[in-house]
């Protein structure tokens, strides 16, 4: 019984310092840390996009890029906190703090999307991969337009 609840206390502490650690020092690091994933997940879309522009599109790149993607998807979300939307260098409008449900919606349906483009992305057909990176684009985009200033 001792043993369980000194478990119990142990886990706790370690949840306790996780979270801590997942914070940042200042508004400034918490906006650079969303707008890295951001931009790595804009560059592996544009390399997937630019794959399937061609002739005969390296399924291999889209495979890499579309996990990447997905696995970054959840990255960015953690850092839109508080007083982050008075950091000077951001494009992430005050909106975002206003109506977070509406923001989580769009970040969930875009994280649905991605998980469809991975999946189609792992079977290797061409046409489920384009179909399922124009679900990615529409929801990125409807999340850009009522929270990214331009």
């Amino acid at each position: 019984m001792k043993k369980t609840v000194k478990l119990l206390f142990v886990v706790a502490g370690i949840g306790v310092v996780a979270s801590a650690a997942a914070q940042f020092a200042k508004p400034d690091d918490a906006v650079k840390y969303r707008q890295s994933a951001m931009f790595l997940m804009g560059q592996n879309a544009g390399r997937i996009n630019a794959q399937l522009k061609t002739d005969k599109p390296n399924v291999q790149v889209i495979q890499t890029s579309a996990a990447l993607i997905e696995t970054l998807s959840k990255v960015p979300y953690e850092a839109f906190l508080p007083g982050t939307d008075l950091v000077a260098n951001t494009k992430a409008k005050p909106e975002i703090f206003k109506d977070t449900a509406r923001f989580n919606q769009l970040a969930e349906s875009m994280q649905g999307e991605v998980v469809k483009l991975n999946a189609a992305a792992k079977g290797g057909d061409v046409s489920t991969i384009r179909t399922a990176f124009g679900g990615v684009g529409k929801a990125c985009k409807a999340c850009h337009d009522d929270f990214k200033d331009k």
